[in-house]
């Protein structure tokens, strides 16, 4: 069946720029709903590559189905505005059934879930379910306006307008969304703010749509036919999307080492990404208005992104590692982000330009006088879209694992030289007699010139520096430090590292800094988290571990003979592989200890989609700063511990005192002991001073039978485990248990402000965000410290027992 099409007559101008404020309302709607739609669906399929990968690949596939779905089902008989302010209504209103509907998807989600094929195709109905109805609607808005223009130079001219406002409303939803709405509130008025955005619009359109007359006509659609080589356009636009989101999860992954991998980083470079995408299409759109050969434009756009593509690669790694910056001179974040945003722009602004002119330049190339201008901007967006979908997906899952960020970004360079090429031949043909071999004569010079540029360029990519993996927003101020990368790698889902300093000191570096090391000040947290976790506890037959690292906690937990099994979930594969072989000596080998089983999986989501339950479950995730690492630190977390801890089990988790601020670690406390009320804190110290802290909880109250622990350890067959202590310089339990720093009820006092991190608002890595260049270890811990009180029956014992731990635990010794 074949629907009428516009018979357009001219559009009055004066609506022109009313439409273009409403898409900038939808853009910005758009971009909140995607970052709160992540945030959920993370908390409920997990933040693995896999989960990842099948949410942004559900996201975009959504927009290009719209994109091309709506001119098909809806005839341009219908009123453009009054079209789109129902899709904006429909978004709203699917926007709300996800929040409130959350819940029940997750309960479905985690009786289903499982590991393998079978658990890749439940995520990926979860996200389907979820995100493809409202992101058709998304995709459908821009085909579905277009139907009030013309498909002529103007008309084409301001959709490409129209597409710009749309990202410039982007630009504003992402630094709203990650740097006040969630920061201060939560998902749910995130939410409300993006709904109230596209009743405004939508109210907006109706309105303008009673004034703006609209006649369809009764032509055909589709029976003027495409501008000669529309097909080539179409690949190149499509080559175009590809590397442009490729590009962005290359540089995204290395910035977010530069600046701290925190939200407010990928708020950053998401903003200024999308505004060089806004500036290019709102160039490319008047471009596209005088121009005659459109095509010769895109390709230009094409063969100048292989400059381009190289400036960004030459900045992030041999130019802004090296700026002397040193992020700690200030304690203020926001003077840290206005440099860093500053620094982003001139990495990533001009190819980011160069593919946002691209869109307009495409749709110039293929429009005809006549066509249905929903279908053409449907088969172009569609086309861009399916490229950023496989350039998403193959950098995420394929290329940067397998060849690296440098080999990557050459891949780029090539397909983008590609496009260029290709798309220079149909320009030079249109509508024109076949040219003689002298006419081709300039074209030829052009493409070889362009092949030895393009061959050039390639050469001056270099690899990640492994000073930059290792370090990252520090890099700089230890390029004259004596310290040996003996190896990086960059894996799925973070870039890894091993440093030896010139003493043999031994450092894990992940997410651009140390999480790991065999100084004694690192050896004895770790450690304590793994011998506190078996000892505690009267039967310890089954422990997990969350986060590998270095090993050197699971390893302390492995050599514990009351262990039966153990099991270690790891989301980044390169950590057990090859990390920690070369810790060995600090982990006891564990990744090759044959009770011990290594998953590969976000900790949180292999908690919610298995009945195992354990006897003891320590936690040492990444920092909380770092984005994702707070679902880790959520009270919905640490009930799901709790239902999986055998009668008698213990949980210990890590919490930084370091690059954090007081509010950070409040929030962290007061939310554990929300979930644990009867928990405790265990200090680790460097030269006297607060350095990091361990907490131990259990669902009933705690009582640690001091000799009981003393005579396992004095048994034979817990020499190991003796000797481990004493390599952290605890030579008896009681110098173990004399690092008491407190108990929840203590601290009820110093937490009364504190922020409870919830899955809701995941308030814990907005505040930790703020606080990553900020050195208060001391400070706080002699806080808590000021408010720790008798332990009363925590410890069982005799009496001179429980008087020698009252002792140390008051006079400490010099650690």
């Amino acid at each position: 069946m074949v629907d009428p099409a516009v018979d357009q007559t001219p559009v009055t101008r004066r609506f022109l720029p009313a439409l273009l404020v409403l898409f900038v309302g939808s853009g910005c709607a758009a971009l909140i709903y995607e970052i709160v739609w992540f945030q959920l669906l993370e908390l409920v399929i997990g933040s693995s590559a896999v989960s990842l990968g099948v949410l942004l690949g559900t996201f975009m596939g959504g927009m290009c189905l719209g994109s091309i779905i709506l001119p098909r089902l809806i005839g341009a008989r219908h009123h453009p505005l009054r079209v789109y302010a129902l899709l904006e209504l429909g978004i709203g209103a699917i926007g709300l059934l996800v929040l409130f509907g959350m819940p029940l998807v997750n309960s479905v989600y985690t009786a289903w879930a499982g590991s393998g094929l079978i658990g890749i195709l439940v995520r990926g109905v979860v996200a389907g379910l979820c995100l493809l109805p409202p992101t058709m609607l998304m995709g459908a808005t821009l085909p579905a306006i277009s139907r009030w223009l013309e498909s002529t130079p103007q008309g084409v001219s301001w959709l490409g307008f129209f597409y710009g406002g749309n990202i410039a409303g982007a630009v504003v939803g992402s630094v709203l969304a990650g740097f006040y709405l969630l920061r201060v509130y939560d998902s749910m008025v995130a939410t409300y703010v993006a709904v109230a955005l596209n009743i405004i619009v939508a109210v907006l359109g109706l309105s303008i749509s009673r004034s703006a007359r609209y006649e369809p006509g009764t032509r055909e659609l589709d029976v003027v036919p495409a501008a000669s080589g529309s097909g080539t356009v179409y690949i190149v636009i499509a080559l175009s999307g590809m590397t442009a989101l490729a590009a962005e999860v290359i540089w995204t992954r290395i910035l977010s080492l530069l600046f701290g991998g925190t939200v407010y980083t990928f708020s950053l470079i998401l903003a200024a990404f999308l505004a060089g995408l806004g500036i290019g299409s709102s160039l490319g759109s008047a471009i596209a208005r005088n121009i005659v050969r459109p095509r010769w434009a895109l390709a230009a756009c094409q063969l100048l992104l292989c400059i381009a593509i190289a400036w960004t690669a030459h900045v992030l790694t041999d130019s802004l590692p090296y700026w002397p910056i040193n992020p700690s001179i200030t304690n203020d974040p926001w003077f840290t982000m206005q440099l860093d945003m500053v620094r982003c722009l001139w990495a990533v602004l001009p190819p980011a330009i160069l593919w946002g002119a691209s869109f307009p330049l495409a749709l110039a190339s293929v429009a005809a006088p006549g066509q249905d201008p929903a279908r053409l901007v449907g088969r172009v967006y569609a086309a861009n879209t399916i490229g950023a979908i496989i350039g998403s997906l193959s950098a995420s899952f394929v290329l940067v694992a397998w060849i690296g960020s440098q080999h990557s970004q050459q891949v780029l360079i090539v397909v983008s030289l590609i496009a260029g090429l290709i798309c220079i031949e149909p320009a030079t043909t249109d509508g024109a007699p076949a040219p003689s071999i002298r006419s081709q004569i300039p074209g030829m010079v052009l493409i070889v010139l362009s092949i030895g540029v393009g061959a050039l360029l390639i050469r001056t990519i270099h690899e990640v520096p492994g000073l930059l993996i290792a370090y990252g927003r520090y890099a700089a101020t230890r390029t004259n430090q004596a310290s040996e990368i003996i190896y990086k790698g960059e894996g799925m889902m973070a870039s890894v590292a091993v440093s030896r300093l010139s003493d043999g000191v031994l450092n894990y570096h992940n997410a651009g800094k140390v999480q790991a090391s065999s100084e004694p000040q690192d050896m004895r947290l770790q450690r304590m988290l793994g011998h506190l976790t078996t000892l505690v506890p009267e039967h310890p037959r089954s422990v997990m571990v969350i986060g590998f690292g270095a090993g050197a906690t699971a390893g302390a937990a492995s050599i514990d003979p009351a262990v039966e099994r153990q099991l270690i979930v790891e989301i980044e594969p390169l950590v057990p592989k090859v990390v920690s072989t070369y810790f060995s000596d600090h982990n006891f080998d564990v990744a090759r200890n044959p009770k011990v089983r290594i998953v590969i999986d976000d900790g949180r989501h292999y908690l919610q989609t298995t009945n195992e339950k354990f006897d003891g479950i320590t936690s040492d995730p990444l920092d909380p700063w770092v984005k994702g690492a707070a679902m880790l630190y959520t009270k919905e977390f640490f009930e799901e511990v709790k239902r999986h801890l055998n009668p008698g089990g213990v949980v210990t988790l890590f919490v930084q005192l370091y690059e954090s601020s007081p509010a950070a670690v409040k929030s962290e406390l007061a939310t554990f002991f929300e979930a644990f009320p009867n928990g405790v804190v265990f200090g680790n110290t460097t030269n006297g001073e607060g350095y990091d802290t361990v907490l131990l909880g259990q669902v009933q109250p705690t009582h640690i039978n001091v000799d009981d622990v003393q005579a396992r350890l004095s048994r034979p067959e817990y020499a190991q485990v003796v000797q481990s202590l004493r390599q952290i310089g605890f030579s008896s339990a009681i110098d173990l248990f004399s690092t008491f720093a407190g108990r929840a009820a203590d601290l009820k006092p110093w937490l009364e402000d504190a922020a409870i991190n919830r899955d809701r608002n995941l308030r814990l890595q907005y505040l930790a965000g703020l606080g990553l260049n900020i050195y208060q270890a001391g400070p706080i811990y002699s806080e808590i410290l000021r408010y720790r009180g008798e332990p009363g029956d925590l410890f069982l014992g005799s009496e001179q027992t429980l008087q020698s731990l009252h002792s140390l635990i008051v006079s400490p010794p010099l650690r």
